[in-house]
């Protein structure tokens, strides 16, 4: 008999809660956290019709290209996920150079040495295109044209490169909050009170659109 994770059930209505807590209308997600989102406009949907307008409708936000659907370096099938236990699948931010240029040069390629955008026959090599797209901001038919005259093997160290230059001032800062503990400490409690705050009003809220009083 196979073992479902109770997490399968619990976050998606976990998600639903916290979008619907905070009255989120727009939620940056993936595509595989679209149905989630269906899930919170229809509970929305639903209070609203019994008990009156309470929680506004969310929308997902999310790339409609191949943007949104970065797959992993060593299998372009499988989305890039920081759950894959094989850590040279994905890039993470903290990552430093070395780490970036060995993961980039262990991606998975195929047998053509040229470097073209062929999403559908060429799933791994249009993956590190993507990558290099996301990072350097050129598209993908401009980065094929001024990198044709190099195989994958030497284009993977170009996409290094175009990672190393996105993640540098994002490592130096990680940096820098790391040395500051106490920073990070206040900006918590700050951004607690904060939600906290949030939470109550829509909490009260709903407590009257349900008639639920609590007895002194």
């Amino acid at each position: 008999m196979k073992e479902i994770p109770l997490g399968l059930y619990v976050y998606p209505v976990l998600q639903s809660a916290d979008i619907l807590l905070y009255k989120a209308t727009h939620v940056p997600c993936g595509e595989d956290n679209f149905q989630h989102i269906q899930l919170a406009q229809h509970l929305a949907k639903l209070f609203n019709n019994k008990f009156g307008p309470t929680f506004p409708r969310p929308s997902a936000v999310s790339y409609d290209d191949f943007s949104s659907r970065l797959k992993s370096l060593r299998d372009p099938l499988k989305k890039m996920s920081k759950s894959d236990p094989n850590s040279k699948s994905r890039i993470e931010l903290t990552d430093g150079p070395d780490e970036v240029v060995e993961k980039c040069k262990k991606a998975l390629t195929d047998f053509t040495s040229t470097i073209t955008f062929e999403p559908e026959t060429r799933p791994a090599v249009a993956n590190l295109i993507i990558l290099h797209s996301l990072c350097s901001g050129l598209d993908p038919n401009t980065i094929c044209q001024q990198n044709s005259n190099l195989t994958t093997a030497e284009y993977k160290l170009v996409v290094a490169e175009a990672v190393n230059e996105l993640l540098q001032p994002i490592r130096q800062r990680y940096l820098q909050l790391l040395s500051d503990p106490a920073y990070l400490i206040s900006v918590l409690e700050v951004g607690t009170e904060k939600a906290t705050k949030i939470a109550e009003k829509t909490w009260m809220e709903v407590q009257r659109a349900v008639g639920f009083t609590l007895s002194s």
